[in-house]
């Protein structure tokens, strides 16, 4: 839908003057704004102080808000006390806690007015604790940590190999050969197991197949994630990985001068520097390759980061963190994602079978589908989409508006004003889709559902949208594609006997709150 079809949808939108959105444009004020409209600067004015400001909006009280972490349990699922807290509150209202003082938003239509005003170089949030590591250390800042014309000139550099589908469309061997991979350890698992069908803790095997997919692109190296005997470097890699998200969110709470007192800085710090040192280490190795290659008179032939090595307009120390960036963002959204789908999948047999109908239809006789294949599979891509719909890879996401004034609602926001987008609640709202708690991925199939399916743009962006949007989206999604339809080409999935319901935890992304076991058969 064109940005200006998606503008046509937000009818709701206050009324401030003559019937649109007033937004003056940033860095001017009201009446200078006003005054070159030629429009009258006291009826103006007049509007714009009967708009509420941010502390008009209701909310929890900070105690309110331990009572419901520490006592009513919802410390691990932040996803549903946005739906608690949009059904006492409305769609938009501030929380404080620590040192975050954030206004929520939790309908499209206010999601799309944060987002529609974040200017050229919107910011997600603030990640003081990143910063400063990085000067600790003396490297470059990177996606995460820039702003401004900075952040925008490396992701331009990122964008093109990434995000243009004929480009991504190259990644497509090297992601088969970790397919393959994945389905060998599939049959090995089973075949360690007591009934001989049972993987156990799937989305543990799904994430060493994310770990290994989006590094062989960045990286040009495979690193062994799906062998019976993962490296040690690697397994050094996927620990340092996951200490320091785990450690981000606790570092940002405590202030700087409790850094001798804590543990978790000095711990936050050991684990950047081994995710950083393994990372070094991958490049420098593929850059010798490179040398080698180009003075014994070759063509010097790779991927990604032969691609951002070549392109000269990265430092090396850019090379660094922003490959290590991507790979961050990379691994969880396929682990996640997949292990979702499967476990529906495997409760609704039906739509297994309709998609592996399709798949075999597409490629029979088990043939690896090509990109072009993925085209006419439509109902796969649904399948995709109605997991990340019910499971969004963060359950709300971040506009830290640092460059001008907006007006959100009603309300008027002061410059350097923190959004949460409350996307969990979006997408799982019965006003923009029916059913919203079941699992429908025909809902996504127009030809299905003709003139009885529609919602609002910004109620489902599980991949961001404008210049902030996932600058792996294009490879995450061919990952899962393929991953799967060969998934259902060889396996019937079953759940593994007495299995029990899993529902979703908030550890800064959504994932299952237990083991995901599955009993995977052949098919003939």
């Amino acid at each position: 839908m064109s940005s200006r079809a998606a503008a046509a949808r937000l009818h709701r939108l206050p009324a401030l003057c003559s019937g649109t959105l007033w937004l003056p444009p940033a860095g001017q004020g009201l009446r200078h704004w006003a005054s070159r409209r030629n429009l009258n600067v006291q009826a103006t004015t007049e509007q714009a102080e009967k708009l509420k400001s941010i502390d008009d909006l209701p909310g929890p009280s900070w105690s309110t808000t331990l009572f419901w972490l520490f006592v009513k349990g919802y410390a691990d699922k932040g996803h549903l006390l946005q739906r608690l807290q949009k059904s006492l509150y409305g769609p938009i209202w501030r929380s404080r806690f620590g040192p975050y003082d954030i206004v929520n938003v939790a309908s499209p239509e206010l999601i799309a007015q944060v987002i529609q005003q974040e200017g050229r170089y919107p910011v997600r949030v603030e990640l003081p604790h990143w910063r400063e590591y990085r000067d600790l250390r003396g490297q470059a800042y990177g996606l995460h940590v820039d702003t401004g014309p900075e952040w925008y000139r490396i992701r331009s550099v990122l964008n093109p190999k990434m995000l243009k589908l004929q480009e991504v469309s190259a990644y497509a061997p090297i992601i088969h050969q970790v397919v393959g991979d994945l389905l060998r350890r599939i049959e090995f698992l089973r075949s360690r197991s007591r009934d001989r069908a049972t993987v156990p803790d799937l989305a543990a095997e799904l994430y060493k197949f994310g770990f290994e997919g989006i590094s062989s692109i960045l990286f040009e190296t495979r690193l062994g994630c799906l062998q019976e005997e993962i490296p040690q470097d690697t397994l050094r890699f996927i620990a340092a990985v996951n200490d320091m998200l785990m450690l981000s969110d606790i570092v940002i709470i405590f202030p700087r001068w409790s850094r001798s007192i804590v543990p978790f800085w000095k711990r936050f710090v050991q684990a950047w520097d081994d995710l950083y040192d393994v990372a070094q280490t991958l490049i420098d190795r593929r850059m010798a390759e490179i040398e080698a290659q180009v003075c014994s008179g070759e063509p010097a032939e790779g991927m990604y980061l032969t691609y951002l090595l070549a392109s000269d307009k990265l430092s090396r120390a850019e090379v660094y963190i922003s490959v290590t960036e991507l790979m961050l963002g990379g691994v969880d959204t396929t682990s996640n994602t997949l292990s979702w789908a499967l476990y529906h999948l495997a409760r609704d047999p039906g739509v297994q079978e309709r998609l592996h109908t399709e798949v075999n239809s597409v490629c029979p006789d088990r043939r690896e589908p090509t990109t072009e294949d993925l085209g006419r599979m439509p109902y796969l891509k649904a399948v995709i989409k109605e997991t990340l719909r019910l499971y969004p890879v963060v359950h709300g996401n971040g506009r830290f508006i640092s460059e001008k004034e907006v007006i959100v609602d009603n309300y008027w926001f002061p410059k350097k004003t923190q959004f949460h987008l409350c996307h969990y609640a979006a997408s799982h709202d019965e006003a923009e889709f029916v059913r919203a708690e079941d699992f429908l991925p025909e809902r996504w199939l127009r030809a299905e559902t003709p003139g009885s399916f529609t919602h609002h743009p910004y109620s489902f962006i599980p991949f961001g949208v404008g210049v902030r949007a996932c600058v792996g989206k294009r490879v995450a999604e061919m990952e899962m594609f393929f991953a799967l339809s060969r998934l259902m080409q060889h396996y019937q999935v079953e759940p593994e006997d007495g299995a029990p319901t899993v529902a979703p935890k908030t550890r800064t992304l959504l994932i299952p709150s237990e083991p995901i076991n599955l009993r995977f058969l052949p098919r003939t």
